[in-house]
């Protein structure tokens, strides 16, 4: 398996645990919770049940009875309420001679049909049942980040504070995607696995779709605009999946595309038309759960000024590309690299990159053992000085602020004049309107370097892309 240590070892201790363990394990659709569980257990488990998608009470009740008959419980009837369901679960638990019994419910959301008390039957499963015997493992799972974090993590009811451990897993890192590459004999080089992760961010599924013996330009053609393509209905089917009304996420999410430094909450209600209520703050936690936006704090200030930043690498692309393009041209893609939108997109989009590797960043600056904080800045030009704005700012505690400048481009960057003097001139407007009295030094990110000049010299801090492979 590539990846996933930490996660496997927090399942594979729980095995080892004198008491029994309630694990919930989360994250957005396609990012592999279900691989990574039935690898780490090899498929061994007590009871294993999936959930169904958009099915009332009854079909999911039945297909409980289904799973329960399955994995060996020969008199399993079609229980009439989630109570009897689950108290057949613990019959067949009961029975099972494996020194440690592994339970586990993957799409756990979709069987919480509305008015089905579902979760108090779950409730009283581990309370009055698992958590009193110190044999099980009870292991759930679900795309529906919002339910599982809602309705689990956060419980105030019979299950609050209940979790022994929880596992978000995240996207696959840039190292981990050329893991995967070269285990499937992808022949991809870190130009390809760049431009790949610009596409479809760390998701391992998107990557397995990939077919070694076409070039990267042809798999992105298949894919998203050739008729049939497996990703160009995965946008409605992602948000569809994690959230039961995703109307407004849409919105607020199309509101975050249109804006590249981020939005304040009071901008995204202009923008989106989305209420500002309880509501919309729930909205934007989800969205910061499951990987689709950051919240950012302009230097200096607290939530007060908080910005939200679209992220997702997949989720820009399709507004960028795929939104209101779907037509009948089979080879867009390939058609549309090095034009000027092609370019502009992937500075973009590897400014989100490098903003997704800051770990990275960090370890490759030598300052990995240093507290620090990141953070976005932007301050509005006037008639006297022109705007500026900084993608990422590190904020450290041994008196020095890296101001972090990045750049996409197929050959090593070069500085001019023109470009030294927007770079001063950010610096200049950061001190002033933050007063700080913290040394600031200038860090370019770049693909392949800078190209070494006079104004070269004077950056400090040099990174190219090989350092976020680390």
């Amino acid at each position: 398996m590539i990846g996933r240590v930490k996660e496997q070892k927090k399942l594979l201790e729980a095995m080892e645990a004198d008491e029994s363990a309630f694990i919930a394990v989360y994250g957005r659709r396609r990012v592999g919770k279900t691989y990574l569980i039935r690898e780490t257990f090899g498929n061994k488990f007590t009871f294993a049940h999936t959930g169904l998608a958009k099915k009332n009470t009854r079909e999911q009740l039945h297909n409980f009875q289904i799973s329960l008959r399955n994995q060996g419980l020969k008199k399993a009837i079609l229980p009439e309420n989630w109570l009897d369901a689950f108290d057949m679960l613990a019959t067949l638990v009961k029975q099972s001679k494996a020194k440690k019994k592994v339970v586990f419910i993957d799409e756990l959301p979709w069987m919480d049909a509305p008015r089905s008390s579902f979760l108090s039957a779950l409730e009283h499963f581990w309370n009055g049942f698992a958590s009193a015997r110190k044999d099980v493992v009870f292991i759930v799972c679900g795309s529906a980040t919002s339910w599982i974090i809602n309705k689990i993590i956060k419980n105030h009811g019979g299950l609050h504070n209940r979790l022994t451990g929880r596992i978000h897993l995240q996207q696959f890192t840039l190292n981990e995607c050329e893991q995967y590459a070269q285990k499937r004999h992808l022949g991809m080089n870190r130009r390809q696995i760049i431009e790949a992760y610009m596409i479809f961010g760390g998701v391992p599924y998107y990557w397995s779709l990939l077919d070694r013996e076409k070039s990267l330009a042809q798999n992105i053609d298949d894919l998203f605009f050739a008729r049939g393509g497996e990703m160009r209905g995965e946008f409605s089917e992602l948000y569809a999946s994690l959230f039961q009304r995703p109307e407004k996420y849409f919105a607020i999410i199309e509101a975050l595309g249109r804006k590249k430094v981020g939005m304040t909450r009071s901008e995204i209600v202009r923008e989106s038309n989305v209420p500002d209520n309880g509501r919309l703050a729930d909205m934007l936690d989800d969205l910061e759960n499951c990987g689709f936006i950051r919240r950012y704090s302009c230097i200096g200030k607290k939530n007060k000024g908080a910005l939200f930043q679209l992220i997702d690498q997949y989720t820009l692309f399709y507004y960028k590309f795929m939104d209101g393009n779907l037509g009948n041209d089979e080879h867009f893609w390939t058609k549309t690299i090095d034009k000027p939108v092609y370019n502009v997109w992937c500075g973009l989009a590897f400014e989100r990159l490098c903003l997704l590797h800051s770990r990275q960043i960090k370890d490759a600056l030598g300052i990995s053992g240093v507290i620090s904080s990141e953070y976005s800045w932007y301050i509005e030009g006037d008639g006297n000085q022109s705007g500026a704005q900084i993608d990422l700012l590190i904020d450290r505690n041994d008196g020095v602020i890296n101001l972090c400048e990045i750049k996409f481009s197929k050959s090593p960057y070069k500085i001019d004049a023109k470009y030294d003097q927007v770079l001063q001139n950010k610096r200049e407007r950061f001190i002033e309107a933050t007063g700080t009295s913290k040394s600031v030094v200038i860090t370019m990110i770049t693909y392949l370097g800078l190209v070494r000049n006079s104004y070269s010299n004077d950056i400090r801090n040099q990174l190219t892309a090989n350092e976020l492979f680390a």
